[in-house]
């Protein structure tokens, strides 16, 4: 069944959005007031039994946090009242988790970037209700590297997403602990996510009038606050970025243009440091970079307009915030700067997957909210795929809105664009590519032994309105001889909460 893109979105707005009155601040409300010091996420608690396991709690809540200054603002969080602790853990470790909901609605919890068995994932099949706790458990099976964890219920993540449950969850190594990077939590290895918020005149966050790409906001809240700075007290500091926003894309670098090393994406560490005075990432993608600093500095790390725009015209360009350009923290170096070692010549090297041989070859193309002109059907399996085998993946964005493209459980080599080879920034291991208007990118990526006929993993677009509006599938992986037998959901197409 085919549709009109005007029939399709008209079909759409009767979908119920939840408002809240008053104007939104302007970002003068925050430049009046003064910057204030960029908050890191703590650490999170943990032990370790008797067996080896690393054992974790996380407690889903509402909460009020002061995001504007001066301003209360109601909101949800994971071990506080606004975003989540950094959970930390070794490769190899075995984590597991108590995880409740206090929460008024259920919700899950999401491992982003995680290489994790389906049951454990996360995703709309593993729902917490409200007063319910949820056990996962796994181990470790992948490179050091910056994930993430967020919720992911059908049809509502964006709103939960956006009243702040998210966290980072970063994996440790041997060969990263070899290499020469900064590495002090919180001193010179600062994680920082990036979100944008709209305000109500009395400080709340205003969940009305969306854009096709979902709530774009005029205020940019680093780490939980508006207006941040951070002071150096080293010569280089590595940012851990994540793009934590529901749709809006960011293309950052520093007011003087100065020129920082990329050493790591989604999926870890790159094979060399890239060299870059401007990196893009859309909703859900990380980059990790290594920025020097001087004593005394004081220099603004922006958001620029989007460069490539693709097959997208004037007005919807702007329309989807691309033309906007935002302060996101302010590095100050202290009076006197440590000296810190430079930047390793070479990082992990990336072993290639093979294509030739591929287990099977999958077109996908991404239009308004729908994946190969279909909406996601909680109670449909879109394929399956063998345990342990290669894939390759072609995605086409075939609209001239903006698109990405995440996929679960695995980490992902982009082989081409467009025919070509990807820039040495994408030559690392990424879970979500950034799809520009018109463009074709070719994925290779090789599943893991994580078997199960009943529980799927989901690929979609991680603008999180698109998500929640059905722009997501699901597929299962399978061992010999085993058949599909797929749970049941009540919920059978997308929400729009």
């Amino acid at each position: 069944m085919t549709f009109s893109r005007r029939g399709f979105l008209a079909g759409l707005a009767a979908a119920p959005i939840a408002v809240s009155a008053g104007c939104a601040l302007g970002r003068s409300d925050i430049a009046a007031s003064g910057p204030r010091p960029l908050p890191i996420p703590p650490l999170a608690d943990s032990t370790v039994g008797a067996d080896g396991v690393r054992n974790f709690r996380l407690t889903l809540a509402p909460g009020t946090a002061e995001i504007l200054p001066g301003k209360r603002t109601p909101t949800w969080g994971l071990n506080g009242p606004y975003l989540g602790p950094t959970l930390r853990a070794r490769r190899g470790e075995t984590v597991a988790f108590q995880v409740r909901n206090d929460l008024p609605e259920p919700t899950t919890v999401h491992w982003h970037g995680m290489r994790v068995p389906a049951r454990m994932d996360g995703g709309p099949h593993q729902t917490i209700a409200t007063g319910g706790t949820w056990a996962p458990s796994w181990t470790i099976e992948q490179q050091a590297a910056t994930l993430w964890y967020h919720p992911h219920p059908h049809g509502g993540t964006e709103k939960h997403v956006y009243r702040g449950l998210a966290g980072f969850f970063l994996i440790d190594d041997d060969a990263a602990d070899a290499l020469d990077l900064p590495n002090d939590y919180g001193v010179d290895d600062i994680p920082l996510v990036i979100q944008d918020r709209r305000f109500t005149a009395d400080g709340a966050l205003d969940e009305s009038d969306p854009t096709d790409i979902g709530l774009l906001g005029d205020t940019i809240v680093t780490n939980g606050i508006a207006g941040a700075y951070f002071r150096a007290r080293t010569s280089r500091i590595r940012l851990r970025l994540l793009n934590g926003s529901s749709g809006r894309l960011y293309n950052l670098g520093f007011a003087d243009n100065r020129e920082f090393q990329v050493v790591g994406t989604d999926g870890g560490l790159l094979p060399k440091p890239v060299p870059l005075n401007r990196i893009q990432l859309s909703p859900g993608e990380r980059a990790e970079i290594v920025v020097p600093v001087q004593a005394g500095d004081q220099v603004m790390l922006r958001a620029l307009p989007i460069e490539n725009r693709g097959d997208m015209d004037a007005a919807e360009a702007r329309e989807f915030g691309f033309d906007d350009s935002f302060d996101i923290l302010q590095v100050r170096g202290a009076a006197s700067v440590r000296t810190a070692a430079v930047v390793p010549d070479s990082l992990i090297p990336r072993v290639a997957i093979p294509t030739a041989g591929a287990a099977a070859n999958r077109r996908f193309e991404l239009q308004w909210f729908q994946i190969n002109k279909l909406q996601m059907d909680m109670n449909r399996i879109d394929f399956t795929v063998a345990a342990d085998s290669t894939e390759v993946w072609t995605v086409r964005n075939a609209d001239n809105w903006p698109h990405n493209f995440h996929v679960h459980d695995v980490q992902f080599q982009i082989t081409e664009i467009d025919g070509a080879a990807p820039p040495p920034v994408l030559a690392g291991w990424k879970d979500t590519v950034y799809t520009e208007p018109g463009s074709i990118y070719t994925l290779v990526m090789r599943f893991s032994e994580h078997t199960d006929p009943t529980y799927p993993y989901m690929y979609h677009c991680h603008l999180l309105l698109h998500e929640d509006h059905g722009m997501m599938g699901q597929f299962l992986v399978l061992g010999p001889g085993q058949q599909p037998a797929p749970m049941q959901m009540p919920m059978s197409h997308g929400g729009h909460g």
